[in-house]
């Protein structure tokens, strides 16, 4: 007989966990189907951000971060080092055993909150009377029953056409996380989130690094102020960016990957690597999930058709994360599963896009939230604009880390905050006000008058508020 439940969640990324979490404890019964596994084969729910992307990633930058530091800037902290030498497997062994911590939390969070597990895939088989029956295929298979079902099975990072991954010379950010050795040349091919991170980590420990980019404008989704100092940046540490080429043959040989590639300019030119990351984007996680079988509504490009709500062609039936319209963020994904747990317990959840944080992890750290200033001028807004570069900042001097600047735009009449982008150090932390503010229409003035701690990064959110008035003043 197959196994009730109020609620199953196919898929323990952050989406299908966090998902899973909130339903259990508004009170209903829960199971939580995922089919990740470690390299000792024992489950390991968190998806992609966990297992081969967010989680091991930033691992990753934080240690050839510090490499960096040591070999380029202890010595004007007045601190001498002699000579250093890099052990990679310490280095990515650090990163598994993070990746280990995360998993082994999320088992125990199913297990605190009384969630039923199941390792294997999950699909659709058909509407039945209780709701929904759902087959289970792993080491034990097992015939499940929902109410509602929530599909949060994520994407899979996209390949060349005709170029398949084999995480050796041709890599994934799965297999970018995993080389067992520092190449002398890599290639990128994306200058997006991906080939910017991955290609900082392999530079920062010595690898020669080459990133292709199709798009015509750097970071075309940016703020162009602060993609332009970026670009800076990046030159600056050694990246080589190129825009506006157009991929052409790839050849992969036993020590090399060689590309063919038309430059902006229209000229041929060859690259010859030791292996080639390959970031162009990503793809929902759909086949498998029993869609032809009950009738579920999918898109031309596979995601799975939802309204606002996160709810698809199928009654009780949900979908959230990367499997559905709207960025691929882990925290976006999060937020939905939370807004669909709340509405099948009969509450309101909501998600607001319009608020949803950006982070580029690389150094400087990229962040923003609303729009930028291209949006505003395209949209014929009329926007005030305050800056403030870190340079003036104090407790970045401090850091030795005074690269780049805050930048608000606000409402002209308003004084509504519409776009906060932030280029420097820690980033990442700083947004976290902008979003705040932003949710609850504040304005530029709010932050200006709002209390900031000396000295400390944060206030050169202050400044650029002030700055919005022009009244910033130097720290």
């Amino acid at each position: 007989m197959a196994k009730q439940f109020d609620v199953v969640v196919i898929g323990a990324g952050p989406g299908g966990y966090v998902a899973a979490i909130r339903a259990a404890q508004l009170g209903l019964s829960v199971a939580c189907v995922d089919e990740w596994r470690n390299a000792a084969g024992k489950p390991a729910p968190g998806g992609t951000c966990t297992n081969t992307g967010c989680i091991p990633s930033k691992a990753l930058l934080q240690s050839s971060e510090n490499y960096d530091q040591v070999n380029h800037h202890f010595a004007a902290h007045g601190i001498e080092v002699g000579d250093v030498a890099l052990n990679l497997d310490t280095l990515i062994g650090r990163k598994d055993t993070i990746v280990r911590q995360s998993n082994e939390g999320i088992l125990y969070l199913f297990k605190k909150n009384k969630i039923t597990f199941f390792h294997g895939t999950g699909a659709l088989t058909a509407k039945v009377d209780f709701g929904w029956s759902i087959k289970v295929s792993g080491s034990a298979d097992e015939d499940l029953e929902a109410r509602h079902v929530i599909i949060a099975t994520g994407s899979s990072a996209r390949a060349l056409p005709g170029l398949p991954f084999d995480e050796k010379q041709i890599l994934s950010n799965d297999g970018a996380l995993r080389m067992p050795a520092v190449p002398k040349k890599l290639g990128i091919i994306g200058a997006g989130v991906i080939g910017l991170e991955m290609g900082s980590v392999w530079r920062r420990l010595g690898a020669e690094v080459t990133i292709l980019e199709a798009m015509p404008e750097f970071l075309a989704a940016v703020d162009r102020d602060v993609a332009k100092e970026a670009q800076k940046a990046f030159a600056k540490q050694g990246l080589a960016i190129q825009t506006g080429v157009k991929i052409g043959e790839i050849k992969a040989t036993a020590k090399t990957v060689n590309v063919a590639y038309t430059d902006a300019s229209g000229a041929e030119q060859k690259l010859s690597v030791n292996q080639l990351i390959v970031s162009i984007g990503r793809v929902p996680n759909t086949q498998g999930l029993g869609a032809d079988t009950v009738g579920l509504k999918l898109d031309e490009r596979g995601f799975v058709v939802v309204n606002d709500d996160c709810l698809t062609s199928l009654s009780n039936v949900w979908a959230v994360g990367d499997v559905v319209r709207g960025p691929m963020l882990a925290h976006k994904a999060e937020e939905e599963g939370v807004a669909v747990a709340e509405r099948i317990a009969g509450q309101h959840g909501h998600v607001n896009f319009d608020t949803i944080p950006w982070v580029i992890y690389t150094s400087p750290e990229i962040a923003w939230v609303g729009k930028t200033e291209q949006t505003l001028k395209t949209e014929g807004r009329e926007y005030k604009v305050g800056s403030f570069p870190f340079m003036a900042n104090g407790r970045a001097r401090a850091l030795g880390d005074t690269t780049g600047f805050v930048k608000i735009l606000a409402d002209a009449k308003t004084d509504e905050v519409l776009g906060v982008h932030i280029i420097g150090p820690m980033a990442s932390e700083l947004i976290s006000e902008a979003v705040t503010i932003m949710e609850f229409r504040g304005a530029a003035e709010d932050i200006a008058r709002i209390c900031h701690a000396h000295p400390t990064l944060s206030e050169a959110m202050k400044e650029a508020a002030l700055g919005v008035d022009k009244r910033t003043r130097n720290l």
